[in-house]
């Protein structure tokens, strides 16, 4: 009976083995994660979750029956120590489970502060995990100080939910301006704007030198010299993507785990998907790093283990909680040249142009805008920049022209 092993118990890895389940598949499957728990939900970690406002259990994907209903052996609370591509093994506590095809779905990690200038310290935290946010959870307390450094959407996410509890925030951004990797201006500056009003510091231009306290954090040095008193600290640096157990394996690395645009690795019968992998698009080996993302390429390599041989065509899409904003996100806004704003009453959208192509569109608590640019995107329309700057065009028309 063929075995198929998944490494990694998130939203990729549940994805790709219910889809497994969906699709037909009668032979075995085994699902690995390293956290107790069986796959969740991340982005309301920093949001609903922290604040209160969600149980544990409403965060799982799939409630724990399913995966006995189902056939999918979950081994949780299991990190896996090596997986040898020729035996076709994996080895994880102690145990050798051998495999037909294995799947990493081992998502990413973030980026923690360096131990040289106290990232080690009680009191420094990042957010990625239940296990982080259960830790952090009781600093977070009316009138406690918070440093975030990083203004990025996790670090501003946090800094929201902070700001609630009325803990007073202080957020460091290194680069120019806030979300600079993957906003436009425009709608850093609508988010840097939103999170002044709401009482947050936001200092940019401006890195973090040192952490100072002895066992846990007290105070903060910054590159301009300031010297902060603290009571805890949120790291919003970054991910990088969980590729070294596929390294240590002899699998290649490119942006993270390369596959083609089937999936596969450069091992046969050892695949990757969501977070981990990159792909092939635009000539480059590309990685995203959302929850669309993680379900869409983890079915699509379901489908291919099973013999569809689909490629994988990426559809970004993101999102952003914070305080009554609603950000959403279509496409990919790199290589922009224009950015025409949309207003319509308190709805506000950015829309990314390179020459004529339109690229992406932000949406502040514009649904109805992400929809229907979503939409244009993924069917290859480019309406004119001065057709959607122009607050009498009727957005709908544009699907059907």
């Amino acid at each position: 009976m063929t075995h198929i092993v998944v490494i990694g118990a998130g939203q990729a890895g549940c994805a790709l083995t219910a889809k497994l389940r969906n699709s037909e598949f009668d032979g075995e499957i085994t699902l690995i994660g390293e956290e107790p728990v069986p796959p969740y939900q991340r982005p309301p970690l920093s949001k609903a979750y922290l604040l209160g406002e969600m149980e544990e259990e409403r965060l799982y994907l799939r409630p724990r029956e399913f995966y006995d209903e189902n056939g999918i052996s979950l081994r949780l609370g299991a990190a896996v120590d090596a997986v040898d591509v020729a035996a076709k093994t994996v080895s994880v506590g102690g145990d050798l489970i051998s495999y037909d095809h294995l799947v990493f779905t081992t998502g990413s990690s973030p980026r923690r502060l360096p131990a040289a200038i106290g990232g080690d310290l009680a009191g420094v935290h990042v957010v990625r995990s239940l296990a982080d946010v259960d830790t952090m959870e009781a600093a977070f307390r009316d009138g406690a100080r918070a440093l975030i450094v990083g203004g990025g959407y996790i670090g501003l996410e946090a800094a929201a939910v902070a700001r609630k509890l009325g803990v007073s925030v202080t957020v460091v951004e290194m680069a120019e301006r806030i979300l600079q990797r993957v906003a436009c201006q425009e709608t850093s500056d609508f988010v840097r704007a939103l999170h002044v009003s709401q009482g947050v510091d936001v200092r940019e231009g401006v890195g973090l030198d040192q952490l100072l306290g002895e066992d846990a954090v007290t105070g903060a040095v910054l590159s301009d010299g300031t010297e902060l008193e603290v009571d805890f600290v949120i790291a919003g640096v970054g991910i990088v993507p969980g590729d070294a157990l596929a390294g240590a394996a002899g699998v290649a690395l490119e942006n993270g785990i390369a596959t083609d645009a089937l999936g596969q690795t450069s091992v046969e019968g050892v695949w990757a998907a969501g977070d981990c992998a990159s792909f092939p698009h635009g000539g480059v080996q590309m990685r995203l790093e959302s929850v669309g993302h993680a379900i869409d390429h983890a079915e699509l390599v379901a489908e291919n283990i099973m013999g569809a041989g689909k490629t994988y065509t990426p559809r970004p899409w993101f999102w952003s909680d914070q305080y009554d904003l609603k950000l959403q996100i279509a496409g990919l806004g790199g290589g922009h040249d224009r950015v025409v704003v949309r207003r319509d009453g308190d709805a506000v959208s950015h829309w990314y142009y390179s020459g004529a192509h339109l690229l992406a569109v932000d949406a502040l608590n514009d649904p109805r805008s992400y929809m229907i640019g979503k939409r244009l995107i993924e069917a290859g329309k480019h309406p004119s920049p001065d057709v959607i700057a122009d607050p009498a065009t009727d957005m709908k028309a544009l699907l059907k022209a």
